[in-house]
């Protein structure tokens, strides 16, 4: 008997047993992807030269919000797949299909470079994927690259340059202004926001000067600007660039007599480096030290306490592209190809940001407070809010 037993598995049994394995293996990877396996999340950012140590605090604060809720977003695990997009608009298609193709991750997150950004943007929209860019502002991204699989949890690049352009001219009374940035998206869409909301206000912006990136040899440019004799400049840099260009302005005397005015990433993660060379200075942005809500100060307290770090407006978008992604996930029980339902949710959700709650447009971009701070020390500190409830214009999106 016990031989016979044994005989009952022939070949064709075996098979039969092998199909039903496969299949309760698929059943398993379907009720994975519907919201009970791990959620793949592939973390695109810069982690490696000028903007290293933003793509850090972005990732530290996405990775904060997701340990604040026990290590998962809607009952789902997350699991972390990084990829260094190198700040190279060249190497981003090849860089985000590396997420999408080969780790087939449910959502990217990413990045600080515009150029970059929007060739995910194309990747994202062309395969459905969830993208949420946690800082690059290009306004194409939530313009003519709007679509119902692609968010941002930080700003468009005419936010807090439109804000400084009405604050320059409404509250500081200047007339005249040279504008300075690299050549790439990001500085051509800044210098053009500040250039509307200088002008709508009755100022006049005599002449755009730019180099290329990344590029901080700027000595013949600040020559210019010391020619021309303009009652303000506005500056777009970041990272390592925007603590050259400040240095320099001040070496070249020019800080005495010219006031250089910027969005909130000429002085946001740099103020250690600037030195004094930033002393007093004034920029707008959706993010200020001196808040001083209960909000904002849980959260300084917890990520200084995670990683022995004071955090900044990266931090913050890091941490509101999670808070982000919990609100659509929540609202589809964990099942992220519920494209609709999870982008209705993020449009109807008050995010209860660490900068003040915002919303999010139909382009959705944030429709968010956008701050005047100075630069007081090693902060840059609220002075007054310049705009309430800021919404990109978003030209160009037909969602």
């Amino acid at each position: 008997m016990p031989f016979t037993a044994f005989t009952t598995f022939t070949p064709v049994r075996t098979a039969r047993l092998a199909l039903t394995a496969i299949a309760f293996a698929a059943l398993a990877s379907a009720a994975g992807a519907q919201g009970t396996g791990k959620l793949k999340v592939g973390l695109m950012l810069p982690y490696s030269g000028t903007y290293t140590a933003l793509g850090v605090a972005i990732e530290n604060g996405f990775k904060l919000y997701v340990d604040e809720q026990g290590g998962k977003l809607a009952g789902r695990e997350i699991e972390y797949f990084k990829v260094d997009d190198e700040s190279d608009p060249a190497k981003a298609t090849d860089n985000v299909n590396k997420l999408i193709k080969r780790d087939n991750v449910d959502v990217i997150v990413g990045t600080v470079h515009s150029g970059v950004a929007m060739a995910m943007a194309k990747a994202a929209k062309e395969s459905g994927t969830v993208l949420i860019v946690p800082n690059a502002g290009a306004d194409a991204v939530t313009g003519p690259m709007c679509a119902p699989n692609i968010f941002r949890s930080s700003f468009s690049n005419w936010q807090p340059a439109y804000a400084m352009g009405e604050v320059a001219a409404k509250q500081q009374g200047k007339k005249k202004a040279m504008t300075i940035t690299w050549k790439y998206a990001a500085g051509d869409e800044s210098v053009n926001g500040f250039k509307e909301g200088f002008e709508k206000n009755g100022g006049k912006v005599d002449k755009q000067l730019t180099l290329a990136f990344p590029n901080v040899e700027f000595q013949a440019l600040l020559t210019e600007i010391a020619a021309a004799k303009p009652d303000a400049v506005y500056a777009f840099f970041a990272g390592g660039g925007a603590v050259k260009f400040v240095k320099d302005y001040q070496a070249a005397g020019l800080n005495k007599t010219i006031p250089l005015y910027g969005p909130g990433f000429l002085t946001d993660g740099t103020l250690d480096a600037q030195g004094e060379s930033a002393q007093g200075m004034l920029t707008t942005l959706h993010y200020a030290d001196g808040l001083n809500t209960p909000r904002d100060t849980a959260f300084r307290t917890a990520y200084a306490k995670s990683f022995k770090l004071q955090p900044d407006v990266y931090a913050v978008q890091g941490y509101d592209a999670a808070q982000m992604l919990g609100v659509g996930l929540n609202a589809t029980k964990g099942d992220i190809s519920k494209k609709a339902e999870f982008a209705s949710a993020v449009e109807k959700a008050k995010i209860d940001s660490p900068r003040g709650t915002f919303t999010v447009s139909k382009s959705h971009n944030p429709v968010q407070d956008i701050y005047l701070r100075k630069v007081d020390g090693k902060e840059n500190k609220l002075v007054s809010t310049a705009i309430k409830g800021l919404a990109d214009p978003a030209r160009g999106c037909r969602m």
